[in-house]
């Protein structure tokens, strides 16, 4: 099959829904040509039926990127699926609801780090647990991120945890450079996944796209964020890592 990622093995994280970034990445890396595992947590059986509407049948596995056993076991299961992987989609976030929605100075620390963990965190944990399964050539590590130079309405306690994890990408790609493993971020503009939806007055959020985005903004079109993260695991960019590419409509940009 032709495309930019023929003959690639992908492995992609977060599909939930139909409306998913991780879902449209997952459908244009199959029409690029790509092989591809997908993983998910709490619940298997809804990404398995979401997979369904794929172009093409993949496996899905159970992984809790804060489960050690779980990370443990992936490479020899993706191994046994795959032979290895070219690629890792890391599209996972979660904050516990008093971490969120205006709650930022009131926050403890148990759901500040459950946010950290499993949203920052586990990109190095990932990582690593896909490591054995790269090839000589090198591999493509791409996360998903949401602008975190700023402090953005009801957000809260997400801001630090995806500053975590531009942070995290940059070191990743810093350490693994040399085994010719590339690490970058998409940062994306709001959209209407299951992930925005659980934060509390994410409209007043979204808002912000209204009034400053150069680009006209689609909140339910996750497939330019999907074809960025295609392109980032592409040969296209054989020296591009520690990046974070905006695909926002160019509200980063923009001043007062």
């Amino acid at each position: 099959m032709s495309g930019i990622l023929a003959g690639k093995r992908i492995l992609i994280t977060g599909v939930l829904m139909e409306s998913s970034i991780a879902f449209h990445a997952a459908k244009l890396a199959q029409e690029q040509g790509a092989e591809i595992i997908l993983t998910a947590f709490p619940r298997p059986t809804l990404t398995e039926r979401i997979a369904r509407k794929l172009p093409k049948p993949t496996k899905v596995i159970e992984l809790d990127v804060t489960n050690d056993e779980h990370l443990g076991r992936l490479a020899d299961i993706v191994r046994e699926e795959l032979g290895g992987l070219d690629g890792v989609v890391h599209s996972i976030g979660f904050a516990p609801q008093d971490a969120l929605g205006g709650n930022f100075l009131n926050t403890p620390f148990e759901s500040v780090s459950t946010a950290m963990h499993v949203s920052a965190f586990s990109l190095k944990s990932l990582t690593m647990a896909c490591l054995p399964l790269f090839p000589q050539e090198g591999a493509s590590v791409v996360g998903l991120t949401f602008d975190a130079q700023f402090a953005w309405p009801q957000y809260d306690w997400m801001g630090p945890a995806k500053a975590a994890l531009e942070a995290t990408s940059r070191y990743v790609a810093r350490d693994l450079g040399k085994q010719n493993v590339r690490c970058n971020l998409i940062s994306a503009g709001p959209l209407g996944s299951m992930a925005a939806k659980s934060i509390p007055g994410f409209s007043d959020l979204a808002d912000v796209w209204n009034h400053r985005s150069p680009l006209e903004w689609d909140m339910a079109d996750p497939e330019p964020t999907g074809r960025g993260i295609v392109a980032l695991l592409s040969d296209w960019f054989p020296k591009t890592t520690g990046e974070i590419i905006h695909v926002d409509g160019g509200v980063h940009m923009m001043g007062a």
